[in-house]
């Protein structure tokens, strides 16, 4: 698993108080780097060895973990291993279609994953690439005035106050 996933618990080791967890979150952050085309709980579970997904959607609604931590790791990592001054971080918006309009930050706007408007949430990723290496290195969910201006629809769809 190499010192990053979880050897000697390595850099994300101490991010989960068990090592079922921290096995779940390898096998699941594999499995996104993975050329596997559809991305989802299922796939995910199976191209880590599970013959359901609830391994793996546990892990991502009920483990007690902390995700900006694990980024900040993963800063410190990047900088460690690859950081380079003539490196570049790309900043890339990403569209995700939704159906309703209960998912945070959900609107009608263009989606370029679409090529047309439709009703999306938009990712904003923030990755480091240089001549060693690249890597993710950050993540926002954008929020619509629509959204901002509204609490009681932020507060339904647990959007943190201070967003």
């Amino acid at each position: 698993m190499g010192r990053w996933a979880g050897g000697d618990r390595g850099l994300i080791g101490a991010r989960f108080a068990r090592s079922e967890p921290r096995a779940n979150a390898v096998g699941y952050v594999k499995g996104l780097l993975s050329e596997e085309e559809r991305k989802n709980s299922w796939t995910l579970s199976e191209r880590a060895g599970h013959r359901v997904p609830d391994r793996m959607q546990r892990l991502l609604s009920s483990t007690d973990w902390d995700p900006d931590g694990l980024r900040d790791d993963l800063r410190s990592f990047v900088v460690e291993r690859i950081g380079d001054p003539d490196g570049v971080l790309v900043i890339d918006e990403t569209g995700f279609l939704k159906k309703g309009t209960r998912s945070a930050g959900v609107a009608r706007r263009y989606s370029g994953t679409a090529g047309r408007v439709e009703n999306s949430q938009i990712g904003v990723f923030l990755t480091h690439a240089t001549g060693r290496g690249r890597t993710f290195l950050d993540r926002e969910l954008y929020l619509p005035k629509a959204w901002t201006e509204d609490p009681g629809r932020c507060d339904a769809a647990g959007v943190p106050r201070d967003r």
